[in-house]
């Protein structure tokens, strides 16, 4: 319908409204009324529930369609998200009215989220616009909860990820927040892997609590997690000389930084329930499949030498315990980038493996962690 954006953010607007309202206003003026036992669109046993009753019930952060409906399923948008970052991390901020946006005006309601979000660098703008309406991204939502934990710095030593001898890799835009919001557990893996998001994908308002619910717990409680990464080298990553060989292999590998941990996942996208290997719902990776993906030269069904621009290398085995069984077996302080690092959980079976890159480094995926890092 024609009238039908206007109309949510009209909706939206009020919403805003109240709860800003509500916050300022003194704690004597009227005893709020008592919250509905339940919400009347997240069923009791959702994924979710724990992160938006956090977020949206013994919180206001993201209360912004009243007390019994958060609508999970709904797309998040930039000014609600600007409106969350502010209420969970920026409370006491005052908007900076010498920001301006040529498509949101000063007496918009959203307006003072926007501005604090931009002065802070959690969100940006764009051409001048803050593009109100438009959904945030995993991408986004990474960016703006790694700089509000303090780890923007650690974030842009990633993205210059490089070898002793100078090479600096070549790989997408924002790999060091995707790579640190994943070490901090910002993305939820489903059970249900055709819900499994990626990093360009527009993010259901469930998703978004998951991470702000998340990133909170990082700050209040599981603040060993920001140390952990900080005193993990990460600031500094790098890598011994590598083969011209292996920069494809490494260049390659960073664009799937976030993609989802997929059981027998062996592809970077969808692939048909006729592939020779087995379908999957979404482009994701298993330990395994992540090295065939970045190392097996094409055979039978398997060939995405137009994908990544090289052949590969002879890889026939599928499962890590399978590779651990050929080749040559070499201590750890031989290992050179493009060897195959094999895991014991168990210590008597081989059950995880991933490709060394060098100075102890390794491109991963894991159940753990939930996708694929370094």
């Amino acid at each position: 319908m024609a009238g039908s954006k206007p109309l949510r953010r009209l909706l939206g607007t009020l919403a805003v409204a109240c709860a800003t309202f509500a916050q300022l206003a003194p704690a004597s003026a009227a005893t709020p009324a008592a919250k509905p036992p339940a919400w009347s669109d997240v069923p009791a046993h959702f994924w979710a529930k724990p992160a938006i009753d956090a977020v949206a019930r013994a919180r206001p952060w993201m209360e912004d369609f009243g007390t019994s409906h958060f609508k999970p399923s709904a797309l998040e948008t930039r000014a609600r998200f600007a409106h969350a970052l502010v209420l969970a991390f920026g409370a006491g901020d005052a908007a900076d009215h010498s920001i301006s946006f040529k498509d949101l005006a000063p007496t918009d309601p959203y307006y003072p989220f926007a501005a604090i979000a931009v002065r802070h660098h959690w969100l940006p703008r764009v051409h001048g616009n803050f593009m109100p309406d438009d959904p945030v991204t995993m991408t986004d939502v990474h960016k703006a909860l790694v700089r509000v934990l303090g780890l923007w710095d650690v974030a842009v030593g990633i993205d210059h990820f490089h070898t002793t001898d100078g090479y600096r890799f070549r790989h997408p835009k924002n790999v060091g927040a995707l790579l640190v919001g994943m070490l901090l557990g910002l993305r939820y893996n489903h059970s249900d892997e055709s819900l499994d998001v990626h990093p360009h994908d527009a993010l259901k308002r469930s998703e978004v609590a998951w991470s702000l619910y998340q990133a909170n717990l990082v700050r209040t409680t599981e603040s060993w997690k920001i140390s952990s990464i900080e005193s993990d080298g990460y600031r500094n990553l790098h890598v011994g000389s590598v083969s011209p060989a292996m920069r494809k292999v490494i260049e390659f590998g960073l664009k799937y930084v976030g993609y989802p941990y997929i059981y027998a996942g062996e592809w970077g996208s969808p692939t048909p329930s006729g592939y020779c290997c087995g379908a999957q719902s979404q482009g994701g990776f298993d330990c395994s499949g992540l090295t065939w993906w970045l190392m097996k030269s094409p055979s039978g069904g398997f060939d995405n030498t137009r994908i990544r621009g090289y052949r590969g290398w002879w890889l026939p085995q599928r499962s890590s315990m399978e590779m651990a069984a050929v080749g040559s077996k070499i201590p750890f302080g031989r290992a050179r980038a493009g060897d195959l690092m094999l895991y014991s959980s168990s210590g008597r079976s081989i059950d995880h493996v991933d490709v060394y890159l060098g100075y102890g480094w390794a491109l991963d995926s894991s159940d753990g962690i939930g996708g694929v890092t370094v």
